[in-house]
């Protein structure tokens, strides 16, 4: 005898600006087996604290060797999840990443209620995800940040970094407190385009 299938969806009309961000850590070496078990309980703790905006988290395994865990988180607009990616801890994280990467590779996948995806993979070797079918390029200048990959404004500012940089640069505020996403990206851009004299 069949069971009958209960077919349901969701109304997501309450939800405009939401966001769905699939994020992933593969052990590359050896290392990486205790980078990569490290980090479930600093996850855990963080989805705990509860930040503003995010609406649900999920995690789940992509494969057991090579070891490759992920998760799947939902947020109510990009400006909650951009605002929690430039407060601590993710902000130390990602700091502590780009100096080591634990014997791992990093990547993440967003997609965007209104349109729009952007994505990063750091220390991935095989081809995943947009990587599998898109041209790969490296993740600097103007393609270092998500805002600017997605081709997004957040919070009232245009997704063009280097249009703001510039910009900020020019009406004089020389001392800038920005977040790491914005002073990794000046690395990248402020160096090439603001002369050495200034």
């Amino acid at each position: 005898m069949g069971t009958r299938v209960e077919r349901r969806t969701v109304d997501l009309s309450s939800y405009p600006d939401l966001v769905v961000i699939y994020l992933g850590m593969r052990v590359n070496r050896l290392a990486g087996i205790k980078t990569l078990l490290g980090f479930g309980p600093k996850i855990s703790s963080s989805v705990s604290a509860q930040p503003d905006g995010l609406l649900a988290h999920e995690n789940f395994i992509f494969s057991l060797f090579p070891m490759h865990g992920g998760m799947r988180q939902y947020w109510r607009d990009p400006e909650s999840l951009l605002r929690w990616t430039r407060s601590e801890p993710h902000r130390q994280w990602w700091l502590d990443f780009l100096k080591d990467s634990g014997g791992t590779g990093f990547w993440h996948e967003t997609y965007f209620r209104r349109g729009g995806m952007e994505a990063v993979y750091d220390d991935i070797v095989p081809k995943i995800g947009f990587m599998q079918f898109a041209p790969v390029v490296r993740a600097r200048g103007p393609m270092f940040g998500a805002s600017e990959r997605a081709g997004k404004e957040y919070g009232g500012e245009p997704g063009d970094f280097r249009k703001r940089a510039v910009r900020r640069f020019e009406e004089g505020r020389r001392g800038l407190s920005l977040s790491l996403s914005l002073s990794c990206e000046l690395e990248g851009i402020l160096v090439q385009e603001i002369p050495r004299s200034a």
